[in-house]
């Protein structure tokens, strides 16, 4: 009788990774990931700065806007009234605000008016004077209630000098105290003159020295700090309402993205400084290092008072930078 030969058992199917494979596989991840993280965040950098530059331009329709209504650019500080309100105020109703706009009474200081839910107009969010990038777009608080929300976008005040109250003097910037200005004080050109450039919110600051005068030129950032004056943490450009230097303001007295760092209590600050506040003394001047910082590498956006919209490099040589910085100067320059 023949016996049967048994057939060998089926081998069994492998239905999962092994360890090796699995940390194969999560390593292969890692490097993807790695690869793209860069190029994402690049990708979302670009889409900010874009719209940072959207930002901008719509600020150079606006101004162009009030300018051909009133023959003249707006007052950094004082408004039509004399009061204490920025240009970007005043630039409300050509940036489709006219409903906040229509709730100012320019005879009023900023601090006195209420929107009709009851919150400080100050504290409202302008969205195009707020640049993406921007890491504290968040309202500046006051016994945990909003009144005020920062901005990105400072107008051109000049190099160094902006206001003496005892002349009525003011500084060869785009824009003045108190002082309207017409396309034809421009003898340098519109196309050649900055009319605002961005500035970071929550910037710590010096302010009310009241030295008579300060120093006419600085060329080290670190002279700033033996200058002194009255020390703010980190309330600079949060009000986009009030028109004050180190509100709403620039000046080129540094490049762009210059760190003006002063140590206090052991803590490195990059600072700006106002020698005297607009408006709060009737005989100190105002001169101000109020520096265009940003958040993108290696450069500002800068708006000229022709509307054309330009990057500026951290490496601009600082006569360039300067000569950009004033109205008549008799300079030609390339921001380039």
């Amino acid at each position: 009788m023949n016996r049967m030969q048994s057939s060998p058992a089926p081998r069994a199917e492998r239905t999962a990774f092994t360890l090796v494979e699995l940390l194969v596989v999560i390593a292969v991840i890692g490097i993807l990931i790695a690869l793209l993280l860069p190029a994402i965040q690049a990708a979302r950098e670009a889409a900010r700065r874009s719209a940072c530059v959207n930002n901008l331009k719509q600020i150079g329709l606006a101004l162009h806007n009030f300018e051909n209504v009133n023959r003249s650019f707006p007052p950094s500080y004082g408004g039509h009234l004399g009061t204490d309100w920025s240009a970007q105020a005043l630039l409300l109703p050509y940036l489709e605000q006219g409903n906040l706009y229509d709730n100012i009474d320019f005879r009023q200081s900023y601090d006195s008016v209420l929107l009709p839910d009851g919150v400080r107009l100050s504290a409202h969010r302008v969205p195009v004077y707020v640049c993406p990038s921007e890491i504290q777009a968040e309202p500046r608080l006051q016994n945990g209630q909003p009144v005020h929300f920062p901005i990105n976008y400072g107008v051109n005040l000049g190099v160094w000098f902006v206001y003496d109250p005892v002349t009525q003097r003011s500084g060869d910037g785009a824009f003045r105290p108190y002082r309207f200005t017409t396309p034809a004080e421009f003898v340098d050109g519109l196309s050649q003159t900055l009319a605002a450039a961005e500035v970071k919110a929550y910037t710590p600051y010096y302010r009310n020295a009241g030295l008579t005068p300060p120093p006419q030129d600085l060329t080290d950032p670190a002279a700033i700090c033996t200058l002194g004056g009255d020390f703010k943490t980190n309330s600079g450009h949060t009000e986009w309402v009030d028109g004050r230097a180190h509100q709403t303001g620039i000046t080129a007295m540094f490049p762009p993205n210059t760190r003006v760092l002063c140590t206090l209590g052991g803590v490195a600050y990059d600072v700006d400084w106002n020698n005297q506040q607009e408006g709060k003394s009737a005989t100190a001047p105002t001169y101000a290092a109020v520096t265009a910082r940003s958040y993108h590498p290696g450069v500002v956006n800068t708006l000229l008072m022709d509307g054309s919209v330009r990057n500026v490099s951290n490496t601009v040589a600082i006569g360039v930078w300067r000569a950009m910085a004033t109205r008549a100067g008799n300079e030609v320059v390339s921001p380039q």
